[in-house]
This record gives structure tokens, C-alpha cells and sequence, in this order.
């Protein structure tokens, strides 16, 4: 998780000056510095954003963030929506170590489907709620698990009342500690739903997780 944090804001005339340029509305991406069109997993002309960039943005994408001194292309307080982007301005978003670190899951994934157009697609890696790296960090407000993001499925959990943003899930992957893995844990939960959720409900405070990585793509 390290240099990928959010982190918290400072009260400097070099900070004031960003934020204030990153309240004005972008239409585009593309007028942004740091927006090159490059090599990315979908296309050479793809619009990526890249939240909570910290000092490792990606190649290629839009970064942002809330802590001037990782030199986000825009200064944005992730907490706070709408991001300054107008409505289907990225064909991928990635949040890497990042959404366990913001005050509202719900919303933060709401903001994420308006961003997305049609088809586009988003990456998020987190912390399983197991291992010790989601608690010992205390910037951390969320503590998930594998399932945490039924809410935007197909059968929304059975709670779909909580937000009409809806994605298809992709990829599901479970990385647990290396003891674990060495004894084919790993492989039994990542590749057997129904063991993931054996796993989930009985044994995952023995055999711990460590991190999780979702893809999913933006169902409108």
C-alpha cells in the first residue's frame, strides 16, 4: 500500500493553488497534462483514470489524488463527489490499495459508474479483511471481503435498493498468505466459487487472505 495511500491534505499556498484548480470542471480528460495516449490494456487511444494515484501513476493516465506530494495531474479530494469529470470520460478506472481508505464504498462506486462509459471497465485491489495490513494501517475505513461488492451485481445481494449502479463481474482474485498458497489454498478459492464461499464463512480467520483483486465492467 505504500505511496499508494491518499493521504491527508496540507494547508500550503502550493496546495491551495492546486485545489483550486482542480474544482474547474474538466469535460475532457484529454486537455489534461500527464493524459499521453500510450499503450494500455484496451487501446492506445484508452482514457484511464487512475484514483488515488499516489507517487506510481500509471503510464498514460489521468492521476488523482488528495495529497499534493504525490503531483497528481489533479488535485482532488476523493472523499468528496462528483470527481471534476464529466459523465463517461474513461474507458478504465483503477483503484489499487486505495477504496479502504475512503468514508463510503456505495458512493465511491456510484462516482466510478458515472465516469465509465458504457462497457468501460474498473480495477480495484484492497486488503482482505484477514490480514493484518487492513487493520494495522489506521487510515483505513473499510474492511473487506470477497463478496463485498454484491451490491452492483446481477442479484445485487438481494439488497438492491442500496444504489442503481450495476457491474459485471469479471474477475474475482484472492491472494492469501504464502504458507497458505505453497498448500494449494489459493488455488481451491480462486478457481471454486463455492469453495470461496466455504472459505469465507469457515476459514478464513485460520487461513487468512491478504489481498483481492476485482475487475469489473459498467453495465448501463
Amino acid at each position: 500500500m505504500a505511496g499508494r495511500k491518499p493521504g491527508a491534505q496540507t494547508s500550503s499556498a502550493g496546495a491551495r493553488e492546486s485545489a483550486a484548480s482542480a474544482e474547474r470542471a474538466v469535460t475532457d480528460p484529454r486537455e489534461l497534462p500527464g493524459s499521453r495516449a500510450e499503450a494500455s490494456p484496451l487501446r492506445s487511444s484508452a482514457r484511464i483514470l487512475d484514483v488515488g494515484c499516489g507517487l506510481k501513476k500509471q503510464p498514460g493516465a489521468i492521476g488523482i489524488d488528495r495529497n499534493p506530494a504525490s503531483h497528481p495531474d489533479v488535485l482532488v479530494d476523493l472523499d468528496k463527489v462528483p470527481y471534476p469529470f464529466a459523465d463517461h470520460s474513461f474507458d478504465r478506472i483503477t483503484a489499487i490499495h486505495v477504496i479502504e481508505h475512503l468514508s463510503d464504498v456505495i458512493r465511491t462506486m456510484e462516482e466510478f459508474h458515472r465516469l465509465l462509459r458504457p462497457g468501460g471497465t474498473v480495477r480495484i485491489e484492497t486488503p482482505h479483511y484477514t490480514d493484518y495490513s487492513s487493520w494495522c494501517d489506521p487510515t483505513h475505513k473499510n474492511h473487506l471481503n470477497s463478496f463485498s461488492f454484491r451490491y452492483f451485481g446481477e442479484k445485487h445481494g438481494g439488497f438492491g435498493y442500496y444504489s442503481r449502479a450495476r457491474f459485471r463481474e469479471i474477475s474475482v482474485r484472492v491472494k492469501l498468505l504464502s504458507f497458505w498458497k505453497l498448500l494449494g489454498f489459493e488455488f481451491l478459492v480462486n478457481h471454486f466459487p463455492r469453495y470461496r464461499r466455504f472459505w469465507e464463512h469457515y476459514l478464513c480467520y485460520i487461513v487468512r487472505g491478504k489481498a483481492m483483486e476485482f475487475e469489473f465492467e459498467a453495465e448501463k
